[in-house]
């Protein structure tokens, strides 16, 4: 379990590493759905990290939902900029609220070891 945990923390520094030192230029367009992209990974990779705690982590599980989760949360922006309201605060609000509920629970069950 810690293996994996060590290996998902290494990667996500490794991506922000990464992703900050490359001096890519994204259309000023694209920056809603990056953003929303940026939360619904995150929030899968704090479940895939809480559910590898608990003991009951799955392959499949995490990379459908992440996937599902991105694809989710492009659509409420690409639906949302198309009729004019900002439906991508939904995906942000639930994004959010998962992320600091997962945030919570690892943090317990780090406490109680």
């Amino acid at each position: 379990m810690w293996l994996g945990i060590l290996i998902a923390g290494l990667g996500l520094f490794l991506g922000l590493f990464i992703g900050l030192n490359i001096p890519i230029v994204l259309p000023e367009g694209y920056a809603p759905y990056l953003g929303l992209a940026v939360l619904a990974a995150l929030d899968s990779i704090f479940g895939g990290i809480r559910a590898g705690m608990e003991d009951n982590f799955d392959n499949g599980v995490f990379l459908s939902g992440f996937f599902s989760n991105i694809l989710l949360a492009a659509g409420l922006a690409y639906i949302g900029e198309r009729l004019g309201v900002p439906l991508s605060l939904a995906a942000v609000v639930a994004f959010g609220v998962r992320l600091f509920q997962n945030l919570a629970i690892i943090r317990r069950h780090l406490l109680k070891k």
